[in-house]
């Protein structure tokens, strides 16, 4: 018997919208990651791009347990003295919304060539419209 091992030609690649509308931030990031990966595909290869098209909508509604919004802390440094930005995601919702479940996404995803393939497959806005409606995606329900 011989292992399969997918052909980056023969991979099908489907739309997805996932509605990240009260459903939790760590939730959403998982089922987006794992269908960027292609990990939910019979074909799944490590090393080859299975993954699919994933759009996230109202992400500015995204939900955080516990005391996250506040305790949570997101740091960057600019590499200069004095250059440490911290901000929390009560901060960041109100800057840039769709940057919450980017980073999470982000996250999950190989610091890898391969993932920053998969990740440019990730379509993330904060309404309810997305310009993406000629792909005819497909809804996926967040458990």
């Amino acid at each position: 018997m011989k292992t399969f091992s997918a052909k980056p030609h023969e991979v099908e690649r489907k739309w997805y919208v996932i509605d990240a509308k009260d459903k939790v931030l760590g939730q959403v990031a998982v089922e987006a990651a794992r269908l960027l990966r292609g990990k939910h595909k019979p074909i799944f290869t490590t090393h080859i791009d299975t993954g699919d098209f994933v759009i996230v909508i109202n992400a500015d509604k995204v939900v955080l347990t516990g005391a996250k919004e506040t305790a949570k802390i997101y740091t960057r440094f600019s590499g200069y003295v004095g250059g440490k930005k911290v901000e929390t995601p009560r901060i960041v919702r109100e800057r840039r919304p769709v940057l919450l479940v980017e980073r999470a996404v982000y996250g999950m995803l190989p610091k890898t060539r391969l993932g920053k393939a998969q990740y440019t497959k990730l379509k993330v806005y904060a309404g309810a419209e997305h310009p993406h409606e000629a792909q005819q995606p497909a809804v996926h329900a967040v458990r």
